[in-house]
């Protein structure tokens, strides 16, 4: 794709890195095959070769971003779909990035939007704030068919009827391995999931202590920036994104780290484009140590070998594989690898590469496309007849709970399960 950006606006690093990107765009169309929202709504300008065209001239005119632009924009899930089908290698996720970054700066969001949006980026991340407005949000929610806002209703219908009690897991403390030390290793505990599933950083911490490994939760984690970045907010992205290097640096430097364990997928996306993110700053060094060491929860387990899986029954299991781990990561055949290590026998639902609408606050902010996703992903993985769905992001574990009465569970919980640890709490007793 040709461009004509000006010297002046080159000279921005952000400016020169979409530039590269676009430039490796060859309008080939095959990313318009895998591309959800351009399933669901047939427009040429909701699939990633017609957003591309939208955000190059949009950079381009240096002008504020108009109405369609924003909201073609704001219609996209960060699926990262494109990116695994592209046969260029568009890196279409950092042109995203930027697209929503400069829509915040330089666009003027109706009220209501901005509200519901500052909300968001002042709850999501921070779990007391977050676990205080699912105990409003329980209160109102036999209320949510009054209100107006479709956004409003699918807030209140996301709090879970039950919350569970903070773990006292995810304080900063040391988890000794069990047996011989095999590795040392720091997790990342998240934010949302702290607030609404503690038994995946309990299972986390459990299958790998009992695989050799010493956990660490590191004083000042939390957040990785990742809601924050998807709504363009970047410097509040980053700011969390900070933190979480100058926590994770200070155990590099100290006693060592071996890797950086990541157990939610779309926060290891993010983690593992820290060096992206802060290339030419102060903690460039840093953040690409962080990146380099981050690795989802089945990485680290498939290097480890599972050990002592003979506990769990053999369940039938429909793997539901998160955008975030199979495009964002590229990780596909290690969860499924060790579901059948395990004892599990894995089924996959058609059309594994589709969204299941969740993609962080996508469900929240684009309801009705969201929806119409759910449907189809609840229905694909339901046709393989499953006694339990299982994926590695809470994210997508709500999303398809939420339209399905199957249990739904994180694939370290079975893990966990088969190699000792005990039933997943949301699994009932036979």
């Amino acid at each position: 794709m040709q461009t004509s950006f000006t010297e002046t606006q080159l000279a921005d690093p952000a400016t020169a890195r979409s530039n590269e990107i676009l430039r490796s765009c060859v309008h080939c169309g095959f990313c318009t095959a895998t591309c959800p929202t351009y399933m669901v709504l047939g427009d040429e300008l909701d699939s990633p070769r017609g957003r591309i065209y939208l955000i190059k001239e949009m950079l381009e005119s240096g002008r504020a971003p108009d109405a369609r632009t924003v909201q073609h924009i704001d219609r996209c899930l960060g699926c990262l779909s494109c990116m695994t089908t592209c046969p260029s290698g568009v890196h279409y996720a950092h042109l995203l990035d930027h697209a929503r970054d400069h829509i915040e700066r330089n666009h003027r969001r109706r009220w209501d939007d901005r509200l519901l949006r500052w909300l968001l980026a002042r709850l999501l991340p921070y779990p007391r704030r977050f676990r205080a407005a699912l105990l409003g949000a329980r209160i109102a929610r036999p209320f949510r068919r009054a209100l107006p806002d479709p956004r409003l209703r699918a807030m209140l219908e996301m709090a879970p009827p039950h919350l569970p009690r903070p773990s006292a897991n995810d304080r900063p403390q040391v988890f000794a391995a069990q047996g011989p030390r095999r590795q040392r290793v720091a997790l990342l505990i998240g934010c949302a999931q702290r607030a609404l599933n503690t038994d995946i950083n309990d299972a986390t911490i459990r299958l790998l202590t009992r695989h050799g490994c010493e956990v660490v939760i590191p004083r000042g984690v939390g957040c990785c920036g990742a809601l924050s970045l998807h709504m363009g907010r970047s410097d509040d992205g980053r700011a969390l994104a900070a933190a979480n290097i100058r926590a994770l640096a200070a155990e590099i430097t100290g006693e060592g780290l071996d890797a950086v364990v990541i157990n939610t997928s779309g926060c290891g996306t993010t983690v593992k484009d820290y060096g992206h993110m802060f290339a030419g700053g102060p903690l460039e060094a840093d953040a690409a140590q962080v990146a380099a060491l981050a690795r989802d929860v089945t990485e680290v387990m498939a290097d480890l070998g599972l050990s002592g899986a003979a506990h769990a029954e053999p369940l039938r299991v429909a793997y539901h594989a998160a955008c975030s781990l199979q495009h964002g990561q590229q990780i596909r055949a290690a969860p499924k690898d060790l579901l059948r290590a395990a004892g599990f026998e894995v089924v996959e639902p058609r059309d594994p590469h589709l969204c299941c609408g969740s993609a962080g606050t996508y469900n929240l902010l684009q309801p009705a496309i969201a929806g119409q996703l759910k449907s189809r992903k609840v229905a694909t993985l339901e046709a393989t007849a499953p006694q339990v769905i299982c994926a590695g992001n809470l994210g997508c574990m709500m999303q398809i709970g939420s339209g399905t009465g199957v249990p739904v569970v994180h694939t370290v919980e079975l893990l966990d399960w088969a190699t000792g640890g005990p039933r997943p709490p949301s699994l009932a007793a036979p």
